[in-house]
């Protein structure tokens, strides 16, 4: 695994992504800590691995004005306000679905609200990531996507999608289907833009 650890970043690197490892939680904050400034405007994806590891209590702190998109009173409307204003944020952070080793990220997304920031606005992105989302192929990050992380995902979100009865993608046309925008990142214009914190475990989906 370190040796994958070591190639992926290395890669990212290549691609004009910087990309970092951690071992542990207190690390991956102390860490965040460091590439987000006081008072940033700070918004954020949708992602399990983000509260696992304490990232959104961490920007719940008062210390940053954070576009918190999970707190319980927001209707719709004003859910789609905060998407607007990640386009503006100075920091947006959030997961991803897969990792290939030659430095790619790959995201599924519903409406488009995670990987759009990801591909454009924010002066900085940061994916935070656990070492199993890992694949060596673009092929291998949208089957473990499809197959792993959609029917779980779609299954937290209490849709009634095919794939939460099957546990598995069976690219269905269903009104609630999760699987809409498939974005393959192999490479960024502006340099270290994207930050890939790989940490140590599994984490998310």
């Amino acid at each position: 695994m370190e040796e994958i650890i070591q190639k992926t970043i290395l890669n990212l690197q290549r691609n004009n992504m910087e990309g970092y490892f951690v071992e542990n939680k207190e690390e991956l904050l102390t860490l965040i800590s460091t590439l987000i400034k006081r008072g940033e405007k700070v918004g954020c994806g949708d992602s399990v691995t983000l509260e696992e590891t304490g990232i959104f209590e961490f920007l719940r702190s008062g210390n940053f004005d954070f576009y918190d998109k999970h707190r319980h009173s927001l209707t719709s409307d004003e859910k789609r306000e905060l998407y607007i204003k990640n386009f503006s944020a100075d920091t947006f952070i959030t997961g991803t679905n897969a990792i290939t080793a030659d430095g790619k990220l790959f995201n599924l997304d519903g409406n488009g609200s995670r990987v759009a920031p990801m591909l454009y606005g924010p002066q900085q992105v940061i994916v935070v990531a656990g070492t199993n989302k890992i694949v060596e192929t673009a092929e291998a990050a949208i089957n473990r996507t499809r197959q792993i992380a959609a029917p779980l995902d779609a299954k937290r979100l209490n849709k009634d999608t095919p794939c939460v009865k099957l546990g598995k993608c069976i690219d269905c046309s269903h009104k609630q289907r999760i699987c809409n925008d498939f974005v393959l990142i192999s490479g960024q214009f502006i340099k270290n833009r994207i930050k890939v914190i790989l940490i140590e475990g599994e984490y998310g989906y």
